[in-house]
């Protein structure tokens, strides 16, 4: 029996989900076929069906899996010498991202579908929340390292954070000026009222 490759394996599924984000990006999740992201990925469906087993997963994991997507940044802050600055760091870099089309197109698309399928809606629900769990994480060991100090506790912090990049997003949406810069600032000054460089802060802190 041939013994799987972690690597090469991974590397298939990365070739599959570009492959499938140029499709979702053109026509969008919903009018995508199969067999569309197939010829992209130059496979046979019998193949593409060995890492991904419906469109649906496929969906799913471009949702999930993004090297940009925030729990992905977290993750990798989680490991800084200075957890408030990869922090904001990490804010910094999902603000970016909404000047890009594809990805407020594709954030859109994923909106929609989880609207409209079951299964999607449940990915995206699951991960919203490890999402939440992973920035709470994060802003513990913030605390627990002096790097950082919390106005109110980790989770309320939390659900902040996450409601000042949902609200930016939503106005990404509308605005065809929109001013990463402004909003930035606008991000950064709110979010002085839950959390602050520990060395900064005057009192004491909450988790």
């Amino acid at each position: 029996m041939r013994k799987i490759d972690p690597e090469r394996q991974q590397s298939k599924r990365q070739h599959i989900l570009d492959a499938a984000v140029r499709c979702f990006i053109r026509s969008g999740f919903h009018q995508t076929r199969t067999a569309e992201i197939c010829r992209e990925a130059h496979m046979s469906p019998g193949n593409l069906f060995h890492y991904f087993d419906s469109k649906e997963a496929i969906i799913a994991a471009v949702v999930v899996e993004g090297p940009n997507e925030l729990g992905a940044l977290l993750e990798r802050a989680s490991s800084a010498p200075d957890l408030f600055a990869a922090l904001l760091e990490a804010i910094d870099q999902q603000l970016a991202l909404l000047t890009q089309s594809a990805y407020t197109r594709l954030s859109l698309e994923a909106i929609a579908e989880a609207v409209r399928n079951p299964a999607v809606f449940a990915a995206v629900s699951a991960h919203e929340a490890d999402k939440k769990t992973a920035l709470v994480r994060l802003l513990q060991m913030g605390v627990e390292r002096q790097h950082l100090a919390l106005h109110t506790p980790a989770p309320r912090a939390a659900d902040w954070i996450l409601l000042l990049l949902d609200g930016a997003f939503g106005r990404a949406m509308v605005e065809t000026d929109f001013d990463l810069v402004g909003y930035r600032h606008l991000v950064h000054s709110a979010l002085s009222q839950v959390l602050a460089p520990a060395r900064a802060a005057a009192g004491g802190s909450a988790t």
